[in-house]
């Protein structure tokens, strides 16, 4: 990650976001991220950059925000040796943006040993709930 100093929450995420990075895909996007821990993560996009030709923010950019947040946050739960892959994602997109940011607001539903489960809602500038993801991520040890 380019500017740690803005990362809020537990040590494990700013130790783990450092190490990591969030991925290609995260930083052409624009994205940022405000908080990390295994129970809650936030991040931002810009809607400028990742809109659809008819000028609404793209239904796949809410999916990366929050798959990313989601997978972050199950990463710090996983802990040290182990890592997080996605086994399913939801998303039922409610409302378009289509200037500003969009923030995604993670939130843990199940913490356990082998399956974390995390909700994202993703809002507009003005609050508005545009999306809602739920993902599904099962826990592994790194070879």
């Amino acid at each position: 990650m380019s500017d740690p100093d803005l990362l809020a929450g537990s040590p494990e995420g700013v130790a783990m976001l450092a190490a990591r990075g969030m991925g290609e895909l995260a930083e052409k996007m624009g994205m940022r991220i405000l908080e990390l821990s295994a129970e809650r993560a936030v991040g931002t996009i810009p809607v400028a950059g990742n809109r659809q030709p008819i000028g609404l923010l793209h239904g796949g950019a809410y999916v990366v925000l929050a798959e990313s947040l989601g997978s972050m946050a199950a990463t710090v739960a996983a802990g040290p040796g182990r890592y997080a892959v996605g086994i399913e994602l939801n998303a039922s997109h409610s409302r378009s943006a289509t200037a500003g940011t969009v923030t995604g607001t993670c939130t843990a539903i199940h913490i356990g040993r082998t399956l974390c489960t995390h909700e994202i809602v993703l809002t507009d500038d003005d609050g508005n709930r545009c999306s809602t993801v739920r993902i599904t991520n099962l826990l592994r040890d790194a070879r």
